[in-house]
């Protein structure tokens, strides 16, 4: 039996939250503030299991020049989280009516990833969602590959993954898990036909 592993960020949903700074401040501004505040490295840590508001009330305390542009990631958030990818959602939901088992593994915080769930319901479509801000560990760092074959019960070469990250790729492939580093869903698509997960027709937008 093969199981397939979706990553989330950028193969289900967009996310980009420059997009949502320049719409607001302009390109210019959003450059200086992403080069003036480590917002980046904020988002990893809640990834890493941070608490998100906290973390962000620190960070606009550390940087009040910048912290009308803090709040927006704190209270507006889920802007940066889109467009809908709508093919990868109906491979999603193709696999499961073909009784395929289908799990997400993202690296995402425990607090903005039930934002997400309640913005956009297919996420809890998967039979096993592994988040690393539940987890306190993120891609690529081989234990949570090894948590999701430990909790699943199944073994690396049994594991189908799609990440749109090269190094998530080689960290699952080195421990022998099946992978595809997405670049559309068009390609992921051919490669579930090739698996013989699932049809042409199956898989066509």
């Amino acid at each position: 039996m093969t199981a397939v592993v979706f990553d989330i960020g950028n193969v289900l949903l967009g996310w980009d939250p420059e997009a949502m700074y320049d719409a607001r401040i302009g390109h210019d501004a959003r450059r200086r503030f992403f080069a003036e505040v480590p917002i980046h490295a904020a988002n990893v840590a809640m990834d890493a299991g941070a608490p998100f508001v906290a973390t962000l009330d620190a960070l606009a305390e550390n940087h009040p020049q910048w912290r009308r542009e803090i709040g927006w990631w704190r209270d507006d958030w889920i802007e940066t989280l889109q467009p809908v990818i709508p093919q990868s959602v109906s491979l999603l939901r193709a696999l499961r009516k073909r009784g395929v088992p289908v799990f997400a593994l993202t690296n995402f915080g425990a607090e903005t990833f039930e934002l997400a769930r309640a913005a956009y319901p297919f996420l809890d479509e998967f039979d096993r969602a592994w988040v690393s801000g539940r987890m306190g560990v993120m891609k690529p760092d081989p234990a949570i590959y090894a948590a999701v074959e430990a909790d699943s019960g199944l073994p690396p070469g049994q594991l189908l993954f799609t990440d749109d990250r090269a190094e998530n790729i080689a960290a699952a492939a080195a421990r022998g898990w099946r992978t595809h580093l997405f670049d559309g869903p068009e390609g992921w698509a051919a490669r579930l036909v090739a698996e013989g997960l699932l049809t042409a027709q199956e898989a066509a937008p």
